[in-house]
Order: structure tokens, then C-alpha cells, then sequence
């Protein structure tokens, strides 16, 4: 018997994360992902604002910049350990949201239903939540763009659309932490000192030395990478039967075959 063919979603899922990497590289890369930037900048702020509504500082209102960067203002302030996890609900929390795209795009139905719920939501968010003029223009672009993919995407691409976006979460949380790690750090374009690596690093050690902030982005950078490998095994095992062969799917033929406010990100 010959081997399988690889799965229909997983071949166009690994090219896009090697396409993504090549652009970040590139001068003018960042201007093709930018909109994956924009969708990880919105998931990081509003996972900070989730646990910051959780552990009782209250969730006041995000603001997001053209540049990429993002911050999420609570309402009242919160003991040490509350700060840590609220810190860390970022960078934990994207690739969290991709894995949970993921786990819902079992089907062409449910890949629908995932898509144009998170792309409303950020619609949402966009008109109730997001303080600054940029961030309410181009995150409702953004989700209506989303939710307007979820219905016009012809059948045989909703699911592949939706494993690319939940596969983009993860990379670009690996991307982001990055600048946990350079000496200087932007938000908005101007300089700013303390990130969400110092606020856990400063929470949780009582220290945000350098060494203490380079150890929480290694772990979150760690943390990121798994759910990114996750995603691959979790997609191939979905769509390749126990003896290596393609299932069906229901629809017939093989599966896929038709940051007070917190530091900057």
C-alpha cells in the first residue's frame, strides 16, 4: 500500500508558518502580516483584560497602536500576585486562543462558527472596549473582515483559513516575546522601562534584574512554542486515520480535499 498523501490542512498550514518567518525577515514583511498583528496584539490585550476582570482589578478599556503595540488598563489596583498573573495572561493566553480556534474547527461548521464569532467580537471590542481612534478603526476593519472570510470562504478553505489563523496566534506570540529581551522597549514609539516580564519578574522573585526577566520570556517563549508543536500533532492526528490513512470527512472525500496599565508587548 502506498503512503498517505499528506493532510489537505496540514501542508498549507506548515508553508504559511515557514512563509511567515521568511517575511519577518524581509524589510517590508511586516506590512503582509501585519493584520496577524494586529489579531495577536487584540488576543494579548484582551487576555490581560480577561483576568484583569477575574482577579478583581477590573477591566477599564485597551488601546492598540499602529505600531503593533497594545496596552489594557484596570480599573482599581491588586496585590502582587494578582499583577503576576495578570502579567502573564498575554503571553499565556494568545496561543491559548489559537489552540481554542483550533479545537473548534473540528468541522466546516464549526471552523465557520469560530471565525465569525471571534471576528464579531472584536467588532465588539472595537466599538465598547478600545479607547484610542486607530485601535476602533482598524480592529473593526479587522473583525468585519473576519466574519465577512467566515461566510464568503468557499467550504474546502474554511477550515484550512481557520487552522492558519489559530497557528498564526501561536507564532505570533513567539514573534512578540522577542522584545522581552532587547534593552529598550516601545509602546505607541516612545520609550518605555517596564514590560509584563518585569511586572512578573518584579511579582513573583521580587527582583526585575535582568536575568529575572529574561527567565519569564524564556518560559513564556517555551510555553508558545509547545502549543505551536501542539498544533501541528494535534492537527495531523485529526486528519490521518491510526494506519496512516486520510479519513473522511462528513462532507465527503478526504478532510480538507475540496498592561494600571501593563508594560508593552
Amino acid at each position: 500500500m502506498s503512503p498517505a498523501p499528506p493532510p489537505a490542512t496540514l501542508r498549507p498550514l506548515a508553508l504559511a508558518l515557514v512563509a511567515t518567518l521568511f517575511l519577518w525577515q524581509l524589510p517590508f514583511g511586516g506590512f503582509v502580516l501585519y493584520p496577524f498583528k494586529l489579531l495577536g496584539t487584540w488576543l494579548h490585550e484582551g487576555s490581560h483584560g480577561l483576568v484583569m476582570a477575574l482577579t478583581g482589578a477590573g477591566f477599564d478599556r485597551m488601546e492598540v497602536f499602529a505600531d503593533g503595540s497594545g496596552l489594557a488598563h484596570g480599573r482599581r489596583p491588586v496585590e502582587a500576585f494578582a499583577q503576576g498573573v495578570i502579567a502573564s495572561a498575554g503571553y499565556m493566553g494568545t496561543p491559548l486562543w489559537g489552540a481554542a480556534l483550533l479545537a473548534a474547527s473540528r468541522t466546516v461548521a464549526g471552523a465557520r462558527r469560530a471565525l465569525a464569532a471571534g471576528g464579531a467580537l472584536m467588532l465588539a471590542s472595537a466599538i465598547l472596549v478600545v479607547a484610542n481612534r486607530f485601535g476602533q478603526v482598524a480592529l473593526g476593519a479587522t473583525g468585519l473582515a473576519i466574519v465577512g472570510a467566515a461566510i464568503l470562504v468557499p467550504a474546502r478553505w474554511t477550515r484550512v483559513l481557520a487552522h492558519v489563523v489559530a497557528a498564526q496566534a501561536c507564532i505570533n506570540a513567539v514573534v512578540d516575546i522577542r522584545v522581552l529581551y532587547r534593552p529598550t522597549l516601545y509602546i505607541n514609539g516612545q520609550v518605555v522601562r517596564d514590560s509584563d516580564a518585569h511586572v512578573m519578574a518584579q511579582a513573583s522573585l521580587g527582583t526585575d534584574a535582568p536575568w529575572a526577566v529574561w527567565l519569564w520570556a524564556s518560559l513564556w517563549l517555551a510555553w508558545s512554542l509547545a502549543l505551536l508543536f501542539a498544533t501541528f500533532v494535534v492537527i495531523r492526528r485529526r486528519e490521518l486515520g491510526p494506519a496512516g490513512a486520510v479519513r473522511p470527512s462528513v462532507d465527503g472525500g478526504a478532510l480538507g480535499a475540496d498592561r494600571g496599565p501593563l508594560g508593552p508587548r
